[in-house]
Formats: C-alpha cells, sequence, structure tokens
C-alpha cells in the first residue's frame, strides 16, 4: 500500500445513544492516527443534523437505539459515508451487508477487530469516478462478471443491488451476476432517466417498473417485470421517483 493511502485520514461520526460505548469507542480509535473524531450524536434527529453539517467520511452506527434504529437513519438522509455497525447484537449483521455496509462490530469492540476494520477502510477506498464518461442506454461494459468477462448491454439491466463489496446485476433475460463496482459509481454513470435509486442498496431500471404498492412506513414495494419478489423504496426516494415518472 502506497504511503499516500496510509497517511489519509478519515473524519468519523460515532452514532450510539449510550454516553459510555461512545467514549469506549473514542479510546480505541485514539489508537488510530487516521481517523479524526469530528461528532458524536445519540440519537436519529441529531445525527441526521451532524450527518448534513459535517459530512464524516465513516460513521460508526448503533443499530438499537431509543424511538428509531440505525437503518431508520440510513432510509431518512443521504449518506455517502462508510457505515460501520457497532452493536450488542449480531442478529442484524446479515442486514447490515444487504445495506453496504463496510463492516459490523460487535460490543465490546475487539481492538485487533478494530484493527482489521480500519485496515480495510484503507484498501476499499473508491477511485475518483467524477471523471468517468457517463453511459447512454445503449452501450455495452465488457467487465468481469462472476468468474468471466461479458458484454453487457445497459439496457438489459433490471437492477443492480450492493453485496458487500461487489454489486449484484439482474437482467432481462434473468442472468445474475457479481461484479466489482460499487453503487456509487453505478450511480454516477448510468443514464439517469432510465435508472432510479430506490435505496441505500438498490438502482433499478424505470422501464421494467410494473407497479408500486404503498408499505408501512412511508415506503413503497416496487415490481419489476421480470422478476417475482419486490424491492423495498425508503421513503426519502418516493419523492425522486414519482417525478422521474412523471
Amino acid at each position: 500500500m502506497n504511503s499516500e493511502k496510509m497517511n489519509k485520514q478519515f473524519s468519523a461520526l460515532i452514532v450510539d445513544d449510550e454516553r459510555l460505548a461512545r467514549k469506549d469507542l473514542i479510546s480505541l480509535l485514539a489508537e488510530h492516527k487516521n481517523i479524526k473524531i469530528i461528532g458524536e450524536a445519540d440519537d436519529v434527529p441529531s445525527a441526521i443534523t451532524a450527518i448534513e453539517q459535517l459530512r464524516p467520511d465513516i460513521i460508526f452506527l448503533d443499530i438499537q437505539m431509543p424511538g428509531e434504529s440505525g437503518f431508520d437513519l440510513l432510509d431518512r438522509v443521504e449518506v455517502n459515508a462508510k457505515i460501520i455497525f457497532v452493536t450488542a447484537f449480531d442478529e442484524y449483521a446479515i442486514r447490515a451487508f444487504e445495506i453496504n455496509a463496510l463492516d459490523y462490530l460487535l460490543k465490546p469492540v475487539n481492538p485487533d477487530r478494530l484493527e482489521r476494520t480500519i485496515s480495510r477502510l484503507e484498501q476499499n477506498e473508491e477511485p475518483e469516478i467524477h471523471e468517468m464518461r457517463k453511459l447512454n442506454y445503449d452501450d455495452r461494459l465488457f467487465l468481469l462478471i462472476n468468474d468471466g468477462m461479458n458484454f453487457l448491454r445497459i439496457k438489459s439491466i433490471l437492477s443492480i443491488q450492493a453485496a458487500g463489496d461487489y454489486t449484484e446485476i439482474v437482467t432481462k433475460d434473468a442472468t445474475k451476476g457479481l461484479t466489482l463496482k460499487s453503487m456509487k459509481e453505478w450511480e454516477h454513470r448510468l443514464p439517469e432517466q432510465y435508472f432510479c435509486r430506490i435505496h441505500r442498496s438498490t438502482i433499478i431500471n424505470l422501464e421494467y417498473i410494473d407497479r408500486l404498492e404503498e408499505w408501512f412506513n412511508y415506503s413503497y414495494k416496487v415490481y419489476l417485470k421480470g422478476i417475482e419478489k419486490p424491492f423495498v423504496m425508503s421513503r426519502r426516494y418516493v419523492a425522486k421517483l414519482k417525478r422521474m415518472m412523471g
């Protein structure tokens, strides 16, 4: 790893309703000079304010908090930070990685385990994407999907979902495949008139929407032609999708 990346400093926000838990994590992170703690929050409303004002690189996020959970927070605010869940409960791990969390730490946090997480953070830095060419609907990409190189027609994509360090693509012929591209890159490069992010972990092709159904907490279920199981659209994306659909 080059020295420039090793010297990069990451700003961090800690979101946890327990003051002692925040204090313990701050103490552990003091050993990592590339992590600068720029704020703390003890519930979802204060976390939203902190995220919007401070724009951290990393959020150390508790899941179970009074009123609303860490997952509710991610549904309510645009988050571009890496998410590292820190929780006393292990039953949420699968859901955490479905939303493309960088890692999932159990309390009390083990210092060696935290060190591995910080190392992953350094290795997982995404390349700059703002200069990458926007894709057209008729374009084809030649990229590694699963274990082989394939031509992928952009117009054939039904959905893209986060899958850890990968994204899973589903095409109109029911082909599924994993590729090492981030949700951030897909969202930046795909043609906006055809593709829409409906969840932190999901992008869909608007051409294949079959119907929307209201669900709980102001969210929706989105049914796509060719895919039996609906996708969940979190409430902060509803207005955007409605505008795009006219």
